[in-house]
């Protein structure tokens, strides 16, 4: 891994045609780049329209000023809610997913995921999810019980089986992996991917500016019908 690589990133949120609030939310909250380190973070929040918010923020807050790991950065999100359930029991069932990427110039990309939002990775122009949905429908995928066809519609599709938020521990998922110059990754909120299947994605991140493909999807996303909030970051790694 050469210390040559920089990243750049931008980042896109969008209440979506349907909501009255935006419940998601995400780090850094401007575009930028860097020749060091960066962690970006995106977190749907849920618990109603109040709750939401709160969870999806203290998340984010507390994950954001950690120096720890990924995985701990999240669990970080996690005590940070059952901190505020503690001091407010009316928020008891408030929850959230997150998803973390964290870019280096020394040891590449190091994700920490828990719940339906997603990473993708686009790189030669070719599109990869990185990290695994925590719903009941990916298990019945996995499972063999349900097509990727029967999935899309199933009246089950936002039923998460594990987010922040609900419990004292929490199982997070981590993927690490070499970046090359030209790789570009997006994290997103189920906002997007709920309404724009992986073509239409791979053709948002076509445009040539992360900023442009950020716009561009949320974009694609609310003139499908933005059923949901819609939140992405894009980051290029630039040699």
């Amino acid at each position: 891994m050469g210390a040559l690589l920089k990243f750049i990133w931008a980042t896109a949120t969008h209440k979506g045609m349907v909501r009255e609030a935006n419940e998601d939310a995400f780090f850094p909250t401007s575009d930028g780049k860097t020749e060091d380190k960066v962690t970006l973070i995106v977190a749907d929040g849920m618990g109603g329209h109040v709750a939401g918010e709160v969870a999806s923020r203290l998340a984010i807050n507390a994950a954001a000023s950690s120096q720890l790991d990924p995985a701990d950065r999240v669990a970080a999100g996690n005590r940070a809610i059952r901190e505020e359930v503690g001091r407010q029991p009316n928020l008891e069932g408030m929850g959230t997913t997150m998803t973390l990427l964290e870019l280096s110039v020394d040891s590449g990309a190091h994700l920490a995921h828990v719940g339906d939002s997603r990473a993708y990775l686009f790189r030669n122009g070719e599109l990869k999810q990185v990290t695994d949905d925590h719903t009941v429908l990916a298990e019945y995928v996995a499972a063999g019980k349900l097509t990727e066809e029967e999935a899309v519609n199933h009246p089950q599709r936002h039923m998460i089986t594990r987010c922040l938020g609900l419990t004292r521990f929490i199982n997070v998922d981590e993927v690490v992996m070499d970046v090359e110059p030209g790789d570009r990754f997006l994290l997103c909120s189920d906002g997007l991917n709920s309404m724009v299947d992986d073509d239409g994605i791979a053709e948002g991140l076509s445009e040539k500016a992360p900023e442009e493909a950020a716009w561009k999807l949320v974009e694609m996303a609310n003139e499908a019908g933005g059923q949901d909030n819609i939140t992405v970051i894009v980051a290029d790694v630039l040699g």
